[in-house]
């Protein structure tokens, strides 16, 4: 593999990473689905030992949140590029949370700090591109 090919599937994970989370506060679940591949496995920071596994559980898991204001920080993401087909990766995530302010101006600031987690990620390059294989999220500090 050549170093410019490695540099590109690290980008293009990382883009994912990224991607996932932008899709996230944007509550755009279908989006974030086809981000997985048919059998993708995720966890969430907040239940590591319940994972969701394919495309239509995945997609009852996201519908089935209540609805909250939040944005995601993605940071510290290293992705180790396992063949042409194959990669993972670790990232730390901040995850602010809020609701909608009365006078509709910005959203007021849930209580508490944010909650610090990771990903622990498998990606598989596929026809539509590279796609999550697993998410597997867990904690870092307690909430």
């Amino acid at each position: 593999m050549t170093p410019e090919t490695r540099r590109a599937i690290e980008a293009d994970c990382t883009r994912l990473i990224n991607h996932y989370a932008n899709l996230t506060d944007a509550h755009d679940w279908e989006a974030i689905v086809a981000l997985y591949t048919e059998d993708g496995l995720m966890t969430r920071p907040t239940a590591p030992d319940a994972p969701i596994v394919g495309r239509q559980a995945l997609m009852e898991a996201f519908t089935a949140r209540p609805p909250r204001i939040s944005r995601h920080v993605c940071a510290n993401i290293v992705v180790d590029v396992e063949s042409d087909t194959e990669a993972s990766a670790f990232s730390v995530i901040l995850l602010f949370t809020g609701k909608e302010a009365e006078d509709s101006g910005l959203p007021i600031k849930g209580e508490g700090g944010p909650l610090v987690g990771t990903y622990h990620d498998k990606f598989k390059k596929t026809a539509e591109g590279w796609r999550f294989a697993e998410r597997r999220g867990g904690l870092c500090f307690r909430p």
